[in-house]
């Protein structure tokens, strides 16, 4: 969230990422300080008030002409009364508004369209490939239908082999973060409402998340909620930054829209693992954060031998929160596409703002800390692209970074 001091301060600036964002509601921002302006009248009138009813309550409380002060006093509590409620609307008022401005977008970040930042693609595709839904059902690693006579639509089940490759693809990402510094958490996959407006899901993506009605719970639609929550209303020490960690968690989202209904395979599901990292640093230096999270990344896709590509995400497309978003595609050949499997962003302290995020410098001065995530990866469609890449005509090649973790070096029709 932006706070409105800072609003105040750099109109012109929030007015112009906004119009980069092509933010629709640009006339908020002008309600929001024709209220502020408002609210502060009467914080002065309040305050005329309190420097007039002081004195008399002093005069009360020596019994000195009870008589003809205490209904004066009267009349002053009640119109501070009457104050106090009306500043507790327009405070309200300006709330509910700010809540729904987006992060302002960092100076880098492309206007009109995603801009790509890299590109690795150095294996030859010589004949037509198999999907990997068509794989999975050749060498029986993942069944769709079985899960949707289960749950439905956009669930998947992994069994046998393909179970094994989904789990030690797990483990390869949770220890490659581990050994770069991020401390591993094991989270709840529910969450409360101040969790999801802490990290900024609340209001924005309230219809694309799961909600239990009875418990008041949503089910997490990314491990960035409950591994920044774990620190909410913390202070960190200067020297204590920047704070690593990392989580393997199911993420849960309803991925309304008719297009859901239209994607194949593993490319989309409302229901998928993935391995979260996030970063909590100071203003100063949260994009060398950001930097070391890319390339920590990069690393990890290019230990795996996987066609993939960067891409600086433009601020019109930007998520919510994020003021710079560098999103990782891997290249599936089956399908002849590109597929996300991981987004890094840089919230710098908007999600910070609203959880009461904040660490001391070296000077004792208090300030909000800069938060950072990213998929560290998103399993399902790694999956999809590696048993695409690696295909044969009767089996499967594990990549070398696997074979600890799978037992083998392949996945064979032989074995079934």
């Amino acid at each position: 969230m932006l706070p409105i001091s800072f609003l105040i301060k750099n109109k012109n600036k929030v007015i112009l990422g906004l119009k980069r964002r092509q933010f629709s509601n640009l006339k908020i921002i002008d309600y929001i300080f024709k209220l502020e302006k408002e609210k502060r009248q009467k914080i002065l009138r309040k305050k005329s008030l309190l420097a007039k009813l002081n004195p008399i309550s002093v005069l009360i409380g020596y019994n000195i002409n009870n008589r003809y002060l205490i209904p004066k006093a009267t009349v002053y509590k009640n119109k501070l009364k009457l104050l106090a409620a009306l500043l507790k609307v327009l405070a309200n008022k300006i709330f509910n508004m700010l809540i729904t401005i987006p992060n302002i977008p960092y100076k880098k970040v492309p206007a009109k369209n995603d801009l790509l930042l890299y590109k690795k693609l150095n294996l030859s595709y010589k004949n037509k490939l198999l999907t990997h839904w068509e794989l999975g059902k050749k060498f029986n690693l993942f069944n769709l239908n079985f899960a949707s006579n289960m749950a439905g639509s956009g669930f998947n089940l992994y069994l046998d082999k393909g179970a094994k490759l989904q789990r030690s693809l797990i483990q390869y990402c949770l220890d490659q973060n581990i050994k770069a510094g991020y401390i591993e958490y094991v989270l709840p996959f529910l969450v409360n409402p101040n969790s999801l407006f802490g990290t900024g899901q609340l209001p924005d993506k309230n219809k694309q998340m799961y909600f239990l009605e009875k418990d008041k719970l949503y089910l997490i639609p990314t491990a960035e909620v409950p591994l920044l929550n774990v620190f909410r209303r913390s202070l960190f020490k200067i020297l204590d930054l920047p704070f690593k960690a990392t989580s393997f968690t199911s993420c849960f989202r309803r991925e309304a829209g008719s297009y859901g209904r239209k994607v194949k395979g593993l490319n989309r599901l409302h229901q998928f693992d993935k391995v979260e990292i996030i970063e909590i640093n100071s203003d100063q230096n949260s994009y060398q954060s950001f930097n070391y999270m890319i390339r920590h990344v990069q690393k990890i896709l290019s230990a795996l031998n996987l066609p993939f590509r960067i891409i600086s995400i433009s601020a019109k497309d930007l998520g919510f929160t994020s003021a710079l978003t560098y999103d990782f595609e891997v290249y599936s050949p089956g399908q002849d596409k590109w597929l996300e499997v991981s987004s890094v962003s840089n919230c710098t302290n908007f999600q910070a703002n609203r959880m009461g995020l904040k660490f001391i410098n070296k000077y004792g001065k208090k300030s909000f800390c800069h938060t950072l995530n990213g998929s560290s990866l998103a399993i399902p469609r790694l999956f999809a692209a590696l048993i695409e890449n690696y295909q044969f005509s009767d089996y499967i090649q594990i990549p070398k970074v696997l074979i600890n973790y799978f037992m083998d070096n392949k996945i064979s029709l032989k074995s079934f």
